[in-house]
């Protein structure tokens, strides 16, 4: 499989991933959920049922494959994250580095920049989640595999793996 075959799957995964999270969040119970997707498919690390992980996994890629795009977008995805942090980050740097009469200046140039660069995060995470992490072209995606269980160091695991198309 070629580097790109390899980052398509992640990011259908990643996609089917946040989709199976929403679903799970419209459960009504309050959950406290990690995920982590690989080229094969998808973990979940928190205490929630096998069965609901299956069918909300299911859920989500059916409606994702029927056109519910904004479902592969998710608010506290990791992207956000790193993207809040690199552009505070580079935000800080850049402040700082401007030559100033003061280091009191340079603080205060850099806390505006960082404040600046979290104003933006979200939204550019959003996009960078839209546009590079997550893809909703899921064409040769057939389903859900079987959802595997495991408790890790007292967390509860999930795998769930994603089911495709053989390309010969």
């Amino acid at each position: 499989m070629s580097i790109n075959g390899f980052l398509h799957r992640i990011k259908q995964n990643h996609a089917i991933e946040h989709a199976t999270v929403s679903i799970l969040a419209q459960s009504g119970r309050p959950l406290h959920l990690v995920g982590r997707s690989d080229w094969n498919g998808f973990y979940l690390y928190g205490d929630v049922e096998t069965e609901l992980v299956r069918w909300a996994a299911q859920e989500g890629l059916a409606r994702l494959k029927a056109g519910q795009s904004r479902l592969a977008i998710h608010p506290r995805c990791g992207t956000n994250l790193a993207v809040s942090v690199l552009l505070s980050g580079m935000a800080a740097y850049t402040a700082s580095s401007l030559r100033s009469s003061s280091r009191t200046a340079r603080l205060n140039r850099s806390f505006l920049a960082i404040l600046g660069a979290l104003a933006v995060a979200q939204p550019l995470g959003t996009l960078v989640q839209r546009y590079l992490t997550t893809t909703t072209d899921l064409a040769d995606v057939l389903g859900i595999g079987e959802v595997r269980r495991e408790v890790r160091g007292g967390v509860v695991v999930h795998y769930v793996p994603i089911v495709r198309q053989e390309v010969l």
